[in-house]
């Protein structure tokens, strides 16, 4: 047990640490070209610094992928972008290794004369590394952002798998609904209403959808009317309004579009898009709007 919570929090912290091998490395080895000009005076011991510690951080962020990637290539389909990650990690830690090694032998060989071939040693291997840093960071953010490898279940609180689902239905939803699978968007927004019932947001979101998907504003109108947005809140007393109003249309029912959308428009006075969709619904032309 004790093991499996060590794990955890290794497996925690991989996000935080890799950005510090990546500036680390980055930041290293620009350094050490600088001193390859012999100015200024602090750029070596600079880029000595920053290079040990890169080798350092890259071998905390290995250890702390490993730990994290049990739990995200059981995700169906993700196996291979984890293992591609993992491997290009694993190497960009050994060079970065290879790199600090470099560097301890300068630093043994302070007053040598060929002092400056160990940094120019120092310097060349450092950038495959940060080729090698490069590469790992691109599979890594392929992995997360592409198979969303990581989101939802990094920290182990449940409440981020909760969002990672409703991200992800809210995002398929707006697919289906551009490729014309309507029907496929209307359930997955229902379904999402279903699952999260005390989320104002959510139940707004599958409001819109039986307008745009169902193609049911009674429906809308009903959901609508159902739900207590809080008086303060001005985007979501906004949203749900201009909903209304897009009902009440879509169901002939101008006046009571008017009706329900004249009140947030005094509340918000400054916002112009409410006042045009206001005389849209009063049928003013442009020259009245204006």
């Amino acid at each position: 047990m004790q093991i499996c919570r060590y794990t955890a929090a290794m497996a925690g912290l991989h996000p935080q640490v890799v950005h510090f091998t990546i500036v680390l490395a980055i930041l290293g080895v620009a350094f050490r070209l600088l001193s390859l000009l012999g100015r200024p005076a602090f750029a070596s011991p600079t880029a000595s610094t920053l290079l040990l510690l890169a080798a350092l951080s890259g071998f905390v962020s290995a250890q702390t992928g490993d730990a994290a990637h049990g739990p995200v290539e059981r995700i169906p389909g993700v196996r291979d972008a984890v293992v591609e990650h993992e491997a290009w990690g694993e190497r960009a830690r050994n060079i970065l290794i290879v790199v600090g090694l470099i560097e301890l032998v300068g630093l043994a060989m302070w007053r040598s004369s060929r002092l400056r071939t160990v940094h120019i040693t120092a310097a060349v291997v450092g950038l495959v590394a940060v080729a090698f840093v490069y590469e790992a960071a691109e599979h890594g953010g392929d992995l997360v952002y592409s198979y969303a490898g990581g989101p939802g279940i990094r920290s182990g609180d449940p409440e981020d798998v909760q969002r990672l689902l409703l991200a992800g239905l809210y995002h398929q939803t707006l697919k289906d609904r551009e490729a014309g699978h309507l029907t496929e968007a209307g359930e997955l927004a229902a379904f999402a209403a279903r699952r999260f019932p005390n989320d104002i947001e959510v139940r707004l979101f599958a409001a819109e959808s039986m307008l745009l998907d169902r193609k049911d504003p009674q429906a809308a109108i009903a959901a609508l009317a159902s739900i207590d947005v809080p008086p303060d809140n001005r985007i979501l007393r906004t949203r749900r309004a201009t909903l209304q109003a897009d009902a009440f249309e879509q169901a002939g029912q101008k006046d009571a579009a008017v009706a329900v959308l004249q009140p947030i428009v005094e509340a918000y006075p400054t916002n112009t898009r409410l006042k045009q969709r206001l005389d849209e619904l009063k049928g003013a032309g442009p020259a009245e709007a204006r």
